[in-house]
């Protein structure tokens, strides 16, 4: 099997166990290819938790799951050095933290205060974490998604916009059609007799995905073609969220401060993720388009008269897209 091969059968086992969200599905194989952090908001019961755990069942991967809350401490995360005796000896040792896996969740990180928030901009950033003086490498496949809740404000910490910036993408999850609906209902059930029937048995662990395949996929993907065309195109995006005035007048009134030059290289890695998965080894206008959402939601810091009027960070973003000119 190709390394596309590999990663499409991972979509089909998280399509098995996720109904209805195939975007989602797509965004977090792409974060996974383009080795990024990502951020996943939707309302409570929407599986965010189950689609990353999905991820990390099928593939060769150890996987890790924060739960953020108000009293959690840094040490919780990153780990912290141990006083040990014995046989004579006494030192310190460190102790890792659950930083240390493959595939981390931390479960709505919004819940927890700014210092635990910054204990993970470190790893995210530099792949390492330092305590007490010494720097301990992540492994080389390594990721962060961040879940959160976006209706519920008491006892929350928002995420101050330096460390959002730090996320390749914000996921947005939206309720399923109706019909889909049904089908989760019927997954459900399936999954309740199957765990009551093997109740006390032990089942054989499926055949998982070995990390290389993974490794190959991000090679051939930093093989994929972008024009010139193509990189000024990003550029002229992003471009566009700094000086929205000179495309519109009531864009320059609703953005406050546009994106950073990480939307620019996000945008890069993303797309040319996307076109690969699409059997292509070329980048073009609809594998940026297909993306922009996700990298400038997070990344686009909207006025107060935005908000009066109703305006959404994805809003401004499709009139961006409709704005810029095709290259």
């Amino acid at each position: 099997m190709t390394a596309l091969d590999h990663i499409q059968d991972l979509k089909r086992r998280m399509g098995e166990s996720i109904i209805g969200q195939t975007d989602v599905i797509d965004r977090l194989i792409i974060g996974l290819l383009a080795n990024g952090n990502l951020l996943i908001e939707g309302l409570p019961g929407l599986a965010k938790t189950r689609a990353i755990k999905a991820m990390a069942k099928n593939l060769d991967a150890r996987f890790s799951r924060i739960q953020f809350t108000p009293d959690l401490l840094p040490s919780d995360v990153t780990g912290t050095e141990v006083y040990v005796q014995g046989d004579g000896k006494s030192e310190f040792r460190f102790d890792p933290g659950p930083i240390f896996a493959n595939i981390v969740l931390a479960d709505e990180i919004n819940r927890a205060p700014a210092k635990v928030q910054a204990a993970l901009l470190e790893a995210m950033e530099e792949r390492q974490v330092t305590v007490a003086g010494t720097t301990h490498r992540m492994e080389p496949l390594f990721i962060v998604m961040a879940t959160q809740n976006p209706i519920e404000q008491e006892g929350t910490y928002p995420l101050p916009e330096a460390q959002m910036d730090r996320f390749l993408m914000h996921v947005n999850i939206t309720y399923p059609p109706v019909e889909d609906e049904v089908d989760v209902i019927r997954l459900v059930r399936g999954e309740e007799r199957t765990a009551q029937a093997h109740a006390g048995q032990t089942t054989a662990k499926p055949e998982v995905i070995a990390q290389q395949a993974v490794f190959d996929a991000r090679a051939e993907i930093g093989g994929i073609h972008v024009s010139d065309a193509m990189d000024r195109y990003m550029a002229d995006l992003v471009y566009a969220t700094r000086t929205p005035a000179k495309l519109d007048e009531a864009l320059g009134r609703w953005i406050d401060v546009g994106a950073s030059p990480r939307a620019s290289l996000a945008l890069d890695k993303c797309s040319r993720a996307h076109a690969w998965m699409a059997g292509r080894d070329y980048v073009d206008p609809q594998d940026v388009r297909a993306i922009t959402h996700d990298v400038f939601r997070h990344r686009i810091s909207l006025s107060y008269e935005a908000q009066g009027d109703g305006k959404v960070a994805d809003d401004i973003t499709d009139e961006i897209i409709k704005l810029v000119a095709l290259p």
